[in-house]
């Protein structure tokens, strides 16, 4: 199978640096659109779709390759191979920040840059880490999941996206939820929420930002901090927003982050 059928690899643009963008649980590519003309005049855009998600080849989903998120970044590793030229930096929405971060310790070197949007590395409280939930907020959350997913979504998705004056964004991500196959769903719901990835952001060396909302029940102000303690050298951005989703809510505010983040790479517009 192809890695372009089965991710629905989409290249776009031109440039010295290759910018990949990887979605959230229950999103797509088309998820990134309002930031997308900002970077195509300048850089080489790779958008693809997890597999189990979007327009993927869901016949590529098999539960024992994808149990954990090593198995995204397995297929992450095969697109930047096949796709990327130049440098890479990778813009992660949520658990496709800590999926890039498994691709760089499985080959150090191959991302040059982390872009972290609304990241975290763990969802469950412990040993004085604040993730957002107890381990029985997580249990209730997969159990409402297995016994209706689509209700959930109904219910959740404007929650996690917020934006309160943006109410069509919230309807987007319901449907985004709904689209997707509900088996998958689930299962892809149960890595993600149980997955641990301290011990892998802890002393990341690659040039990384953090783009945290100052709002967001997904991923609280406490998990921004960790990570930037835990990144040495990272920076730590704040965006004034309510919801998990700023690339399409605040998209404007997440632009000006990354182009200061990028201009160690010689392609910000002169206006920076």
């Amino acid at each position: 199978m192809p890695v372009q059928q089965r991710n629905n690899v989409k290249v776009l643009g031109s440039g010295p640096v290759t910018l990949v963008f990887g979605h959230g649980f229950g999103c797509d590519q088309r998820m990134w659109r309002f930031m997308l003309p900002a970077f195509v005049d300048r850089y080489r855009v790779v958008l693809y779709d997890l597999v189990g998600s979007g327009s993927s080849d869901l016949s590529m989903y098999f539960q024992h390759r994808y149990e954990r998120l090593d198995g995204y970044a397995r297929d992450l590793l095969e697109i930047i191979h096949e796709f990327g030229q130049g440098p890479v930096v990778l813009v992660g929405h949520s658990v496709s920040a800590m999926i890039g971060v498994l691709a760089d310790r499985m080959e150090p070197g191959c991302i040059s840059g982390h872009i972290m949007v609304g990241p975290s590395p763990c969802y469950i409280d412990g040993d004085g880490y604040v993730g957002g939930f107890s381990a029985a907020d997580i249990d209730s959350l997969l159990d409402t999941l297995d016994s209706n997913y689509l209700g959930w979504s109904r219910s959740m998705a404007p929650s996690i996206m917020g934006a309160p004056d943006q109410p069509e964004l919230g309807d987007e991500l319901v449907n985004s939820f709904c689209r997707t196959d509900p088996d998958i769903a689930r299962h892809f719901a149960r890595v993600t929420f149980m997955s641990d990835n301290r011990k892998d952001v802890q002393g990341l060396t690659t040039p990384t930002l953090i783009l945290q909302c100052t709002d967001d029940l997904i991923a609280p102000l406490e998990v921004g901090d960790y990570l930037h303690a835990a990144i040495p050298g990272s920076t730590l951005s704040l965006i004034e927003n309510t919801g998990h989703c700023p690339h399409m809510s605040a998209p404007r505010a997440c632009i000006e982050a990354i182009e200061q983040f990028l201009q160690p790479y010689g392609q910000v517009p002169d206006a920076l």
